[in-house]
């Protein structure tokens, strides 16, 4: 576990942009054996979710958000090496952010809790278009498929990507979140047939192990 003061000393370097100090915090955490997916559910998911309403509150910019964010994604990087080494069980996930999404690390995560426990996480980055995640699902012929949302905003582009999923493959186990159903709209996982929401990483590694 990530203790408080450790975790709040971290935040504060985070939104002033010191890129040292966050590399000092993250790598005492290391040194202390916190497990990584602890370090995704409460470093990293927790601290971006804290920047989203100091954003929503107009207590930091546009540019410190970012800011943030690349931050938090250089260190990430830091721990492919150990997430990527795991040993894998020959299933596959796709994690893509539906087309008109630009907010990508959320789903970035999510691949590499997928590599974490063992599975193939292809993500395909941010603002998908439908027909190019279509052409990479037919060539990768993966287990399970991703789509992240982080604007409410753009539900219906997430709507027209699964109804274009379902005609080319009618029963691909789909999974949806993201910070977009802070406002609604998990219901439409029980417009399609097969389809998940998941309300945050913590919940992915016990839907993964189902």
């Amino acid at each position: 576990m990530i203790d408080l003061k450790t975790y709040n000393n971290y935040f504060n370097s985070l939104i002033k942009g010191d890129k040292n100090k966050c590399l000092e915090i993250f790598t005492e955490i290391i040194n202390n054996n916190v497990p990584i997916q602890n370090i995704y559910t409460d470093l990293f998911q927790q601290s971006l979710y804290q920047v989203g309403e100091y954003w929503e509150m107009n207590k930091i910019s546009v540019a410190t958000e970012h800011m943030a964010t690349a931050i938090t994604e250089s260190l990430m990087i830091r721990l492919h090496p150990q997430i990527f080494s795991t040993e894998k069980t020959g299933k596959k996930a796709v994690i893509a952010c539906v087309a008109n999404e630009h907010h990508q690390v959320g789903a970035k995560m999510v691949a590499d809790i997928f590599e974490i426990n063992g599975w193939d996480g292809y993500f395909v980055g941010a603002n998908t278009p439908i027909n190019e995640l279509i052409r990479f699902l037919e060539n990768k012929n993966p287990d399970l498929i991703g789509l992240s949302l982080s604007v409410y905003f753009n539900m219906p582009e997430l709507k027209s990507a699964l109804i274009k999923i379902r005609q080319h493959f009618p029963s691909l186990p789909v999974m949806v979140g993201g910070q977009a159903f802070r406002w609604g709209g998990s219901e439409i996982a029980g417009q399609f047939n097969n389809i998940t929401y998941l309300s945050g990483i913590d919940t992915l590694s016990n839907f993964i192990k189902q």
